[in-house]
């Protein structure tokens, strides 16, 4: 009324019925603590409900009653489910060396791609910490839990096993099925510590590499060819690739395995694949 009409103040609260004590009334309630407190507890208890939040409150010696509480806590709309992300126990820091015999420390990560027709790919790498050989570069559409320990289990047959793997904090390398698997096989995990990539360098120069020369060089059509590009680049990687932390060697002149000999190959790994269109 005092907008559209323009009248005064005295007169629209008149009008109305309103006095004008309550017109220029302002609320001097806070409820500050009382949002501090509900948030903490929404925080540390995701899955609680009002209930058990007032409980609590009351059970530390607040005073605040029960409609102020429900007040805001339906204000800050906590009535909803609330997303909260899975809990990772504390991961120990693990200096990054290099063990001095094979299949003493393997790593894992995963890596991920689309096909030409939108599908999602994931790749499975793992290496060994020693001579930086890359021992399986396997991609899938889909690489569960249970395909992760049948990847180890086949390396088992060829190679045998680690003592340690170290691998993220992803959901297939936490997994329960993961975990036992390595229990009955006496492998210790050694997570690294969430947002630290680094601590698992080795792998991550592999992945690097796996990138600039296949993934974002090639555009492929199906499984198969993104196989059988990275096959070959795996044994050019293994045969080929110099390390500087190794003398310049390959991982496979560097160290090989019992009954495995060092056989050079081409660095030209296109000539077996030239129907792919390079991006």
């Amino acid at each position: 009324m005092i907008k559209e009409y323009q009248v005064s103040i005295k007169r629209a609260c008149d009008v109305v019925g309103l006095t004008r004590s309550m017109w220029y009334y302002q609320t001097k309630r806070d409820d500050r603590e009382v949002i501090d407190k509900l948030s903490e507890l929404a925080t540390k208890l995701p899955t609680r409900g009002f209930d058990e939040y007032y409980k609590r409150i009351r059970r530390e010696g607040h005073k605040w009653n029960r409609k102020r509480v429900l007040r805001v806590y339906r204000k800050m709309k906590l009535k909803l489910r609330r997303k909260h992300k899975k809990r990772i126990t504390d991961r120990v820091k693990h200096p990054l060396e290099a063990p001095e015999a094979l299949n003493q420390v393997w790593s894992m990560d995963f890596m991920s791609d689309i096909l030409s027709d939108g599908r999602k790919v994931r790749i499975l790498n793992i290496m060994d910490d020693c001579n930086r050989e890359a021992l399986a570069v396997n991609p899938e559409l889909n690489y569960p839990a249970k395909k992760v320990v049948e990847t180890l289990e086949q390396l088992e047959e060829e190679i045998g096993l680690p003592e340690t793997i170290r691998c993220d904090n992803g959901p297939e390398f936490i997994s329960k099925t993961f975990n036992d698997w390595c229990k009955r096989k006496r492998i210790e995990i050694r997570y690294i510590q969430p947002g630290k990539p680094m601590q698992n360098g080795y792998i991550e120069r592999l992945n690097r590499f796996y990138r600039e020369d296949i993934l974002d060089a090639y555009w492929f059509n199906d499984l198969h060819q993104l196989r059988s590009l990275s096959n070959t680049w795996m044994e050019d990687y293994n045969n080929n690739h110099p390390h500087q932390s190794l003398g310049n060697k390959s991982p496979r002149e560097y160290k090989p395995r019992l009954g495995e000999e060092f056989f050079p190959q081409s660095n030209d790994i296109n000539e077996n694949l030239l129907n792919l269109e390079v991006s």
